[in-house]
């Protein structure tokens, strides 16, 4: 036993064997002993050198390791510290690697020693069938190793999961797990298999993994919840990012109805704390991909449906509206709004209907554009209300009207701020970018509209006092073409490139708008110089 008190810190007369050398008798020990007591003593020797010894331990005890596995099943203590050393050599993440040690060469080991373990498919085959045992020593390194695989050779090992009998059900049961550090690994286990693999995605969702997942997000405090809701929600952007069968299971099982007390808010949202933050950010991008608009229209108009009944719209519009809510959700929220209104005539009526809690009350579309003009808002942002906005018009007819309204003479209000007059106040701005917004979104209020085309051209603008108004299509072409001359707003790239979009959505399929711009003779001269110039 002197051997054993030299490895595991005691002092051994004569001459320290070196690292090396004390890892190879570790091993033949291994091997060789007859006395479940000495392996055992071994393995947990080699285990305490693994992490500082990671290539002489991984390259000369991987076999007699698996070995341990095979054979010595019947004790739980020394199947641990076999599962607790293999991780340790596999693992290229662990904070306790030395700093001689580049990061690429601390990777290189970890997927040369996944290589070598799962050469064998059996071997995966054996670590899923440990992972039946009870026994916390056994289960819980067993599902630290098993997530290093999945990290280091992903494909490889999902291929072998995939066929295992059972093998998917298996790490499904993790969930059930009553101690919660495995169950809260099992869920980084998970988001690691289904990664990418959407025949393990489908597997894992119809082992009931919705209801588990929403279980565990509502016990954990749901948004104010902590680290274990952010795994649980990664997991769910794993099972439904661009997974329609998966999608329309979550539809159909009603799940989305359980989304909407996520987004309940109160009265002060100030000083929310970044894990908050952080879950709120997940929720709402699990709300976009039940939208998305790369989904088939079918899919996402049920999704925007179900939502619009549920009240899952209205429960974020009032977030929308509400005061203390950090930029980064705010700027989110909108998006995510967009895609629930996006081409669905019933949410964007609601939309439409949304007031702002001021005095007076303002439209949330007025509120919103208000942001978009405004050149201190951040620009993530004022992108966000733009693609709202857009969102808002998109195959609305009855919306387009009713924003070009707010622009004609016999429709605006001295005492009241309008959609319209926000569009031409960033349209003339001395701000470039709101001059690009404006432009854009007037634009939309135009897309595939003739009779918007043909009303917006009576609107009539002021240029200055004493001067005959002109036609805002006018204005436009004057700044295109003499914007030097025009407190230099013409000048810019934003501005120029906004102004010739918004142009050329008005023209496109008008014949009176091209009549109009054909009216002004310095237009088409203007049109062909700049064909023929570098730069817009």
């Amino acid at each position: 036993m002197n051997f054993f008190r030299g490895v595991m810190g005691g002092q051994a007369a004569g001459p320290q064997p070196s690292g090396a050398e004390t890892i190879q008798k570790l091993c033949d020990r291994v091997a060789s002993s007859t006395l479940l007591e000495d392996r055992r003593d071994a393995v947990r020797a080699l285990k305490s050198l693994s992490k500082k010894y990671r290539m002489e331990v991984g390259t000369q005890s991987m076999d007699h390791l698996i070995n341990i596995l095979q054979t010595d099943r019947s004790d739980s203590e020394i199947i641990g510290y076999a599962l607790d050393t293999l991780y340790n050599i596999i693992c290229s993440d662990e904070e306790e690697e030395q700093d001689e040690n580049p990061q690429k060469q601390v990777d290189d080991l970890g997927a040369q020693f996944t290589d070598q373990f799962i050469q064998d498919p059996e071997h995966v085959t054996l670590l899923l069938t440990l992972l039946e045992e009870f026994d916390f020593h056994v289960r819980w390194p067993g599902v630290k190793l098993l997530t290093a695989l999945l990290k280091n050779q992903g494909p490889q090992v999902q291929g072998v999961i995939l066929v295992s009998p059972m093998g998917v059900s298996r790490l499904m049961d993790l969930l059930a797990d009553s101690r919660e550090v495995i169950r809260n690994d099992g869920l980084l286990l998970l988001q690691q298999l289904t990664k990418s693999n959407a025949a393990i995605q489908k597997i894992v969702a119809f082992e009931n993994a919705f209801e588990r997942l929403l279980d565990i997000i509502t016990e954990e405090g749901s948004s104010d919840g902590g680290i274990v809701v952010e795994d649980c929600l990664l997991l769910l952007l794993n099972l439904l990012k661009n997974n329609s069968s998966n999608q329309n299971f979550f539809k159909e099982g009603s799940y989305i109805q359980r989304m909407k007390p996520w987004f309940e808010v109160g009265d002060d949202n100030s000083g929310w704390s970044a894990q908050k933050v952080t879950n709120l950010h997940l929720m709402l991008q699990l709300v976009r991909v039940m939208v998305s608009p790369v989904n088939s229209p079918g899919a996402t108009a049920s999704c925007q449906k179900s939502m619009y009944q549920c009240g899952l719209l209205q429960q974020l519009c009032t977030i929308l509206m509400a005061t203390g809510v950090p930029a980064d959700i705010l700027t989110e929220t909108i998006n995510t709004v967009s895609e629930v209104i996006r081409g669905s005539q019933v949410n964007q009526d609601y939309f439409a209907s949304v007031n702002a809690p001021s005095n007076p009350p303002r439209p949330a579309i007025v509120v919103l554009l208000m942001s978009m003009v405004n050149e201190r808002q951040p620009f993530v942002l004022r992108c966000a209300v733009l693609y709202c906005f857009q969102c808002f018009l998109y195959k609305n007819q009855k919306g387009q009207g009713e924003i070009v309204a707010t622009l004609l003479p016999s429709t605006i209000d001295a005492n009241s701020i309008s959609a319209g007059q926000l569009l031409c106040g960033g349209l003339f701005s001395v701000d470039s970018l709101s001059n690009w917004c404006a432009a854009v979104a007037l634009a939309h209020a135009l897309q595939d509209n003739l009779t918007q085309k043909e009303q917006l051209l009576r609107v009539q603008l002021a240029t200055s006092l004493g001067k005959p108004p002109v036609s805002l299509l006018q204005q436009c072409t004057n700044i295109l073409s003499q914007g030097d001359k025009i407190a230099r707003r013409g000048s810019k790239v934003q501005t120029r490139v906004g102004l010739l979009m918004l142009l050329c959505t008005w023209i496109s399929n008008c014949p009176i708008a091209v009549t109009h711009f054909l009216h002004n003779q310095e237009n088409v001269p203007f049109v062909s110089l700049k064909q023929h110039a570098d730069t817009i």
